[in-house]
């Protein structure tokens, strides 16, 4: 299913397409911004996450122990990056309903996915790929992670989910 920035209300909207600012977003709160969500906080860290705000996201992240947080929480370490305390999050996440729908799209963009999504195959490949900006494996590496955000987002996001 392609990402729909106006799925998740005006609000969020304005929040994604930078009409609003992370200033903005401290003054908000997980149930108002995400009243139908099946995971309001989880997709408060993500979208703290989006806003490169990496220790509020954390900071939620840290709170929670749902999948969904430990998912969170790996991609907010392998941004940092610390990719052996993201393959630890990512242990915690476990098989994740979001990984069959993250491998199809990794795949076509590129990334080489595999029968079936592997974090850690991932962590490695983005460790790679971030040694060598401006190479196609960074490039790939870039839509991936973008991709990846976008299906975990709308997974906790998305009313009536």
């Amino acid at each position: 299913m392609p990402f729909h920035l106006t799925a998740y209300g005006l609000t969020v909207e304005a929040f994604l397409t930078g009409a609003r600012s992370a200033n903005d977003l401290a003054q908000a709160d997980a149930a108002s911004l995400f009243p139908d969500a099946p995971y309001p906080r989880e997709a408060l860290a993500g979208l703290w996450l989006f806003l490169d705000d990496l220790d509020r996201s954390h900071a939620i992240s840290q709170e929670l122990s749902t999948p969904e947080s430990s998912f969170w929480h790996g991609i907010m370490h392998r941004r940092e990056p610390d990719p052996s305390n993201a393959a630890y999050w990512f242990r915690r996440v476990g098989r994740h309903p979001a990984f069959p729908a993250l491998r199809d799209a990794a795949a076509g963009l590129g990334y080489p996915a595999g029968a079936q999504w592997d974090p850690f195959a991932w962590i490695d490949y983005w460790e790679r790929a971030r040694r060598k900006p401006g190479s196609e494996e960074h490039r790939i590496a870039q839509a991936v992670q973008r991709v990846e955000w976008e299906i975990l987002f709308d997974y906790c996001a998305r009313p009536g989910k």
